[in-house]
């Protein structure tokens, strides 16, 4: 079988990236996922195309779809949004209607509002789509199901009959990205293409449903998981970036005559990025964390085990908020902090901001997502309230007549904390009722117990405590109004936290270079290993399409045109 244009421009970006090592950055909670370099046009198909198939096909459509979506002759999307409906998933009106009578189902995109919107790879390169739609069957309605819908000829690449497909247009980032739109027609598609792992219709049209419903958002869940680890990779460069800058960087004199010190030496400089690089260690903590549970979760469910599934989706929304949102406004402090230079786009910081902004909406609505996680815990609540002993990562909740550390009222006199003292810190951020902000100082804390090297632990000990302690005074009102602490101990954090950005100085720049982000990843003049700033810096502006010609030779070109115009 032959393939088509867009199948072999496909397969010569993987075989050069292949052959010169190169591929991007996003790993999968297991190896049979890892399919090799993953291409910006085909992200798509790796990061949400392939884990759907692996996860939601039942035997015999594995058989079938991998084969072809791992060859790359079925090139996928994953088609959820629809230009009406985003977060609100229930709310998504595309159907599909079973015929029993042809034992086929028929796909609808019945109002303009229907029409989906935005899946990466859908306006040019996939010739498949994984489409979430609104199930019929017997006259009733069952649900969102996923169906596996072609959507282009896999030889020529043409649309199919009944599809309507394109590219959206220009947006905030991912320029390279031809997010698509998708209007479906009347388009049949057999019974065998609606992904039937959990939930099945049978020949006559009987539906039988999932376990649970969560199911059909496992890819979303993934997604979000990866997210988590994609905030530490964003905050990782811009704190690298901004803190190399910051020891090549020298400016003003603290004393007539003498030297201009580097900017890291300045303790305003130090405030701003050194809680972010603590920041920055932390999410790496705790990338690691979800994409361990996830695999170990997604393992249990492969098992016929559903009981922390809703653990899972909650904690997994929460913390994709919480990451993306600390990260998109730390990635902004670091460009300012690189003073006008960070406005150049060689700093790359501009493009990572750009890049990483859409990470707040997509795969979940950031304050939609934190409300679902609130769901979650006031329902735990409920049940360890009633008596219920809880498990995972919400088990505090156990604890609400036996903690450590009890809230007072503010008129009583706050218990006595030590703010050196990870473990009671860990015991306040579980009173303060921000969970996700818990988790994070939690595992920050756990993952030291693993840190064998003496040197090695009371550095990255200073930057585990600098994160918690940076976290009470930005949000020392939660504290306060709980009577966790006082106001004198809220001084005294303030002052423990300049001790602790004296203390990591000496490290700093040995902090970014150990998270091992090759000069071709970071993308940054700024930023370089070599701290080489200002010559690069020359040659990149030197290199720019506008300093190809001189203006002389355009006037001299646009006069002669005009002479022979005329003439």
């Amino acid at each position: 079988m032959s393939f088509s244009l867009c199948q072999q421009k496909i397969h010569s970006i993987l075989s050069y990236q292949t052959h010169h090592s190169l591929s991007n950055s996003t790993t999968f909670p297991s190896s049979s996922m890892a399919c090799g370099p993953r291409p910006e046009p085909v992200g798509l198909h790796f990061a949400m195309f392939l884990p759907t198939l692996y996860n939601q096909c039942e035997p015999e459509q594995s058989r079938k779809w991998l084969p072809l979506a791992e060859s790359l002759r079925v090139v996928g999307t994953y088609a959820q949004t629809e230009i009406g409906h985003g977060t609100h998933l229930r709310g998504l009106e595309t159907t599909a209607t079973y015929d029993p009578a042809t034992q086929e189902f028929v796909l609808n995109s019945p109002t303009v509002s229907s029409i989906k919107w935005w899946p990466g790879g859908l306006g040019k390169t996939s010739n498949h789509a994984i489409v979430l739609a609104q199930l019929y069957t017997q006259g009733n309605c069952h649900g969102l199901h996923a169906f596996i819908v072609p959507i282009r000829d896999m030889n020529t690449h043409v649309p199919l009959p009944g599809i309507v497909v394109g590219d959206i247009g220009p947006k905030f980032g991912f320029d390279e990205i031809d997010n698509g739109y998708l209007k479906m027609e009347n388009v049949r598609i057999p019974r065998e293409n609606m992904l039937m792992k959990y939930a099945k219709v049978e020949p006559d049209g009987t539906y039988k449903k999932p376990p649970s419903a969560k199911l059909t958002y496992g890819t979303m869940v993934f997604i979000r998981s990866m997210i988590v680890g994609e905030s530490a990779r964003a905050l990782s460069k811009a704190s690298t970036i901004a803190i190399r800058y910051s020891a090549v960087r020298h400016q003003s004199e603290i004393r007539p005559g003498e030297p201009e010190p580097q900017i890291l030496d300045f303790q305003t400089q130090q405030y701003k990025l050194f809680p972010l690089l603590a920041t920055a260690y932390a999410f790496i903590f705790v990338g690691q964390y979800m994409k361990d549970t996830y695999s170990r979760i997604s393992g249990d469910i492969n098992q016929g085990d559903f009981s922390e599934l809703p653990e899972l989706h909650a904690l997994s929304a929460g913390l994709k908020a919480f990451t993306t949102w600390t990260a998109n406004a730390a990635i902004e402090v670091c460009r300012m902090s690189c003073g006008g230079h960070g406005y150049s786009r060689s700093s790359g910081l501009p493009d990572l901001y750009v890049n990483f902004t859409p990470t707040c909406t997509y795969e979940g609505e950031n304050t939609v997502m934190m409300l679902q996680t609130a769901r979650y815990l006031v329902k735990s609540y409920q049940q360890a309230k009633a008596g219920q002993q809880l498990s995972g990562i919400v088990s505090y909740l156990n604890e609400t007549d036996h903690r450590r550390v009890q809230p007072q009222p503010v008129s009583a006199r706050p218990t006595v904390v030590d703010i050196n003292d990870l473990a009671s810190l860990v015991e306040i951020y579980k009173l303060r009722a921000a969970h996700c902000h818990y988790v994070v100082v939690k595992l920050f804390t756990d993952k030291l117990g693993e840190i064998g090297d003496t040197a090695v632990h009371s550095v990255v000990s200073s930057l585990a405590l600098l994160y918690a302690l940076h976290g009470i005074t930005v949000n020392s009102g939660d504290f306060l109004q709980a009577g966790l602490l006082s106001v004198p101990q809220v001084l005294q954090i303030s002052v423990r936290i300049k001790e602790l950005l004296s203390q990591l100085r000496p490290n700093a720049v040995a902090l970014v270079d150990s998270f091992d982000i090759h000069n071709k990843k970071l993308n940054s003049v700024l930023g370089r290993y070599d701290g080489n700033v200002y010559e690069n810096m020359f040659e990149w502006a030197r290199r720019s399409p506008l300093n190809a010609t001189e203006v002389s030779q355009i006037i001299k070109k646009t006069l002669l045109k005009s002479m022979q115009s005329w003439s």
